[in-house]
């Protein structure tokens, strides 16, 4: 273990040294072979970040569409095809992304690690989920986009569906869901094995505990969105018959398969963002989260329960009283938990020594008020027969985005406007940043809080018009104005990040006073992460007792007598800790930049397109190249010194 020496080792000699080993290649060579958790976290918020834009422009195509009767602004065939894309595009590329951008990032520094546990796997997550988006788009330049709704049901998809839309469909679910499990496995890893020394379970900050969960969750659940498509794909490809019920298959299993995996899915893209939460809210307040134990219990109960509820999205299939009756009293009861967060949440305000009204902190109490809407209207179609009523409706619609949206894009700003001074080292501009909130607001209560009038008085979902005559123009022209605000407000926070660009008021390292680790180094972050490793003693290392801010946070310096893990030779190394109680392991060295990840990704493309195409030579080079590529991979040299 290397330990600093003032007699032989200056602070500015160790932290050189650190920035030599642990610096990526300049240039295009280090851009493509980069492992760095820091680069993989700023690639995914931005590839996540234009697909979230991508994914608004298709909605709004949509509620321009609905704005009055008997409209004409676009074909069925479009509409069709914009509700598929924009369905999958914010869940698979998107709503699922977004907290692996925030986790890769975040995580290794509020656990005191340099890096991920497998930094090569980390850069072959990112690398998947672009390659997959690229293949999911690739259908909009061959006039294949795919029609057959997000949810794709069968039969519609398979005996109904010609072509190679729902193709695209089908194997870019899979393909995007490898990049889901590959990160779930590495957060799991990381959080066990990577922690600070002292850094024990019950101090571990929430945002990772949140994550931790939702990576067990992605484990449990993505195997079915998995094995569901790929049945899909065989049907449609090569002729087998899973969900034909006239040759023995049944219809009824795509729709176990798809809501197993569909109904945990809003408990993962809400978790990460309540753990986002649990991290702002405290600083803003100037004092730890009330009820911290509370806080963890609500987070694994609502991991567990989420698996029990995926037939409420079933009651009309007409399946037997008594099994729909479990799952209706399963779908009452993951509300509990998530009343035990916002229970955490409101105590934390109640009691805080100050409140500081940022941009950060508005982002952040609006996403709580308004996924009490959300909750709320889920505590509803959870009952039997209100759900035989509303199902279909405008009223599903209105209850699935406040849930999403309050849930997960609410909160996404709050993490921008606290945790972006951190990445880029700059300020944002408050003024901005609250304008963006209230605008974006506002816009969207006026965007789904009449869809539940809609669905209530019979407007359904999915469809391309309504005629006139059925008292639906005025909610429906309101839905789309607050569309326009909605999109409006999030430009807002668009042009405040590049005019805080130009500007650049710099942040230093602390900018908000936090408590947590991640706030233990400089802004922008070293490649190294932290100089020195920190030990942690408290759930709040950077807080004193009085929740004011210690006047020299371990991280950014070595201190004589300090573990800082910088040897001579161009070792990546970390702690490894072993435990619950994060005890001293040993000394890891970490794997260093390398393109196999890419090639790996690029290989499993190519592999994608051939099954797509229906071409065996192309699927046997795709294969043969991913099998290279693994093998080349891991005979590489563990240092790094191979690409």
């Amino acid at each position: 273990m290397s330990i600093l020496d003032p007699a032989t080792d200056s602070p500015r000699q160790v932290k050189e040294r650190l920035v030599e080993t642990w610096s990526d290649d300049p240039g295009t060579p280090g851009f493509f072979s980069t492992v760095d958790h820091k680069r993989v976290g700023h690639r995914y918020l931005v590839t996540s970040f234009v697909f979230f834009l991508i994914g608004g422009v298709e909605a709004l195509i949509m509620r321009a569409q609905l704005t009055g009767p008997d409209a004409n602004l676009v074909s069925p065939e479009l509409y069709n095809r914009m509700l598929t894309m924009h369905g999958t595009t914010m869940f698979f590329l998107f709503l699922g992304t977004i907290i692996a951008a925030w986790g890769n990032y975040i995580i290794p520094l509020a656990i005191g690690a340099r890096d991920m546990a497998y930094p090569r796997m980390n850069a072959l997550s990112y690398w998947v989920f672009l390659f997959a988006g690229i293949f999911l788009y690739l259908s909009f330049f061959v006039g294949a986009i795919p029609d057959g709704g997000w949810f794709a049901y069968v039969p519609l998809t398979t005996e109904y569906s010609e072509g190679l839309a729902m193709d695209f469909w089908a194997l870019g679910v899979v393909f995007v869901g490898i990049s889901s499990t590959v990160g779930a496995i590495n957060f799991i890893v990381t959080t066990f094995k990577m922690r600070a020394p002292g850094m024990t379970m019950s101090r571990l900050p929430l945002v990772v505990w949140s994550t931790l969960t939702t990576s067990f969750m992605i484990l449990l659940s993505f195997p079915a969105i998995t094995l569901a498509p790929l049945l899909m794909a065989f049907d449609r490809i090569i002729d087998t018959h899973f969900f034909d019920a006239a040759l023995g298959g049944d219809p009824l299993l795509w729709q176990h398969l798809f809501w197993f995996w569909g109904h945990p899915i809003v408990y993962i893209v809400f978790l990460p963002p309540i753990g986002w939460l649990y991290m702002i809210i405290p600083t803003f307040t100037g004092r730890p989260i009330a009820g911290y134990t509370w806080a963890v219990a609500a987070t694994v109960a609502t991991g567990f329960i989420s698996f029990g509820v995926w037939v409420h999205h079933m009651f009309a299939t007409g399946l037997p009283d008594v099994t729909a009756s479990f799952f209706s009293v399963a779908s009452l009861g993951v509300s509990f938990p998530t009343a035990v967060a916002f229970f955490v949440f409101t105590a934390t305000l109640w009691t805080a020594r100050r409140i500081r009204w940022t941009a950060a902190m508005l982002w952040a109490v609006g996403a709580l008020v308004s996924f009490v809407i959300g909750g709320i209207s889920g505590v509803m179609v959870a009952v039997m027969p209100f759900d035989w009523q509303a199902h279909d409706t405008y009223f599903i619609v209105a209850h699935l985005h406040y849930v999403l949206v309050a849930g997960n894009v609410l909160p996404m700003f709050a993490a921008f406007y606290y945790w972006l001074p951190k990445v880029t080292g700059w300020m944002l501009d408050e003024r901005l940043g609250k304008y963006s909130f209230w605008v974006t607001v506002v816009g969207l209560h006026l965007l789904f809080f009449p869809q539940h009038w809609l669905g209530l008085v019979g407007m359904p979902r999915r469809v391309y018009t309504y005629p006139e005559g059925l008292g639906w123009e005025t909610a429906n022209l309101v839905s789309t104005v607050g569309a326009a605000l909605f999109a409006l407000g999030v430009l807002i926070s668009i042009v405040n990040f590049f005019w805080s660009r130009r500007r650049h008021v710099a942040a230093g390292s602390n900018p908000w006073g936090a408590g947590t680790l991640e706030w233990a180094t400089t802004s922008p972050v070293a490649t190294y992460n932290f100089a020195q490793i920190p030990t942690v003693r408290d759930r709040y290392p950077l807080w004193a007792d009085d929740g004011e801010v210690v006047a020299d946070p371990v991280g950014i310096d070595p201190q004589p007598g300090g573990v800082v893990l910088a040897p001579e030779e161009e070792h990546h190394e970390t702690l490894e800790t072993v435990g619950l109680d994060a005890r001293y392991g040993g000394v890891l060295e970490m794997p260093g930049p390398s393109y196999w990840p890419l090639w790996t990704a690029a290989s499993t493309f190519l592999a994608f397109f051939g099954f797509l195409i229906h071409n065996a030579a192309t699927l046997g080079i795709g294969i043969a190249a991913v099998i290279v590529s693994l093998l080349r991979w891991h005979a590489g040299h563990i240092t790094g010194e191979d690409h």
